[in-house]
């Protein structure tokens, strides 16, 4: 059984720095693409970062030159390093991985059950 959980967030001041991590544990073939979304209140979610197998990354253009998405594949973590932190980025950020569970089966998308990230001062 395959688990995704978050953990990380907390209150940040405005200009502020956080970190957050997101480790898929359990057994598996492979991990895919993983990557961060969050959703505000009253807004839809949205793409944060995104980062595949080999390294590429991809952005959201609000969070690009403050945000940086890495992985260490050790230990199937994925991290979200996030500075100059604002207001607007307040949201319940969630991770999910792409995970095949053996070398034959199909890819599956894993979600985690988020974690609160508030900019206030």
């Amino acid at each position: 059984q395959v688990q995704v959980v978050e953990s990380g967030g907390g209150l940040v001041q405005p200009g502020g720095s956080r970190r957050l991590s997101c480790t898929a544990s359990g057994s598996s073939y492979s991990i895919n693409t993983m990557g961060w979304y969050r959703q505000a209140p009253g807004k839809e979610r949205e793409l944060v970062a995104a980062i595949t197998s080999i390294g590429s990354r991809t952005y959201a253009d609000s969070v690009k030159g403050r945000f940086t998405i890495s992985r260490d594949d050790a230990k199937n973590t994925v991290y979200l390093q996030m500075n100059s932190l604002q207001a607007e980025d307040t949201a319940i950020y969630s991770c999910n991985a792409n995970i095949r569970l053996s070398r034959r089966s199909n890819e599956w998308t894993y979600w985690g059950q988020g974690t609160q990230v508030t900019v206030s001062s």
